[in-house]
């Protein structure tokens, strides 16, 4: 087990000034199978009130709504959470997980990439456990990709970005989550935070024995007691972590995201 402090911020600056500003954010880890999340704190700029409720997902999602003027909107998100992969709790079994979603179906290139894949894991013989077949579909996806920011965008699919073998994690799960699946792994998407400085992060788990095993594939290893759950679903467009709506005429958004995870010693 391992006591992580995190400290997650994201600010928009727009071009001029936005009215109307309806926001939902999926921003905040919770206590799960595999994490406690103790003291969070949630601030967000210019003041609104937040509203909060769980998803279907088992998501913290907070909304909120700035009618007045704003030429800018940050959040930031600070809490504890104690991580231990040694001891995951059980979960109950969901086939939704099973089945291709909006940003991973097939297509030529996934497809003869799944054959590759297959290939690997028959080699294992008969009947390998799932996260055993799964640690082969990880590294054959490790093999194709070369990470490049800017590459691609939240609505590539895992066809498109296997086909040009650029991407970033997001690329790297969807590709892996479509070969899992395939193949007959239950697999879902996993947006959080990893430990270090940098952005958010993506990675895969596949269910078994009852419990959901996580694997990153950015990094080819398995996930450990560095890594915090924010949100999980079936791909990316299940967790953005902060989506929203306003009133503008010809505004342009920079965004900016830090994160921060750090293992607090006794």
């Amino acid at each position: 087990m391992k006591k992580l402090v995190f400290d997650y911020e994201m600010k928009l600056s727009f071009s001029s000034p936005v009215t109307d500003h309806r926001f939902q954010l999926r921003c905040v880890p919770a206590t799960g199978p595999r994490q406690q999340v103790v003291d969070v704190q949630v601030s967000v700029e210019p003041k609104a009130e937040l509203d909060s409720t769980i998803d279907s997902f088992d998501s913290v999602v907070m909304t909120g709504y700035i009618p007045r003027p704003h030429d800018f909107f940050t959040y930031s998100v600070t809490g504890i959470a104690f991580v231990d992969n040694e001891h995951i709790r059980p979960e109950a079994y969901k086939p939704l997980y099973r089945f291709d979603s909006a940003l991973t179906v097939p297509g030529p290139v996934l497809t003869g990439f799944i054959g590759a894949c297959r290939g690997r894991v028959d080699s294992l013989g008969d009947d390998p456990a799932p996260s055993a077949a799964a640690r082969e579909v990880m590294d054959e996806v490790f093999r194709a990709f070369a990470y490049t920011p800017g590459s691609t965008t939240i609505r590539t699919t895992a066809e498109e970005a296997l086909a040009q073998g650029r991407g970033v994690c997001q690329d790297y799960a969807h590709v892996m989550l479509a070969a899992c699946r395939h193949m007959g792994l239950t697999a879902r998407y996993i947006a959080g935070l990893l430990g270090g400085e940098g952005a958010t992060h993506a990675w895969v788990e596949v269910y078994e024995g009852n419990r959901w095993i996580g694997l990153d594939p950015t990094h080819n290893r398995m996930v450990d007691d560095d890594y915090i759950t924010i949100a999980h679903g079936r791909d990316y467009r299940d967790c953005m972590l902060d989506i929203g709506i306003f009133s503008g005429a010809s505004v342009a958004q920079t965004q900016w995201v830090n994160a921060s995870v750090h293992e607090q010693r006794p």
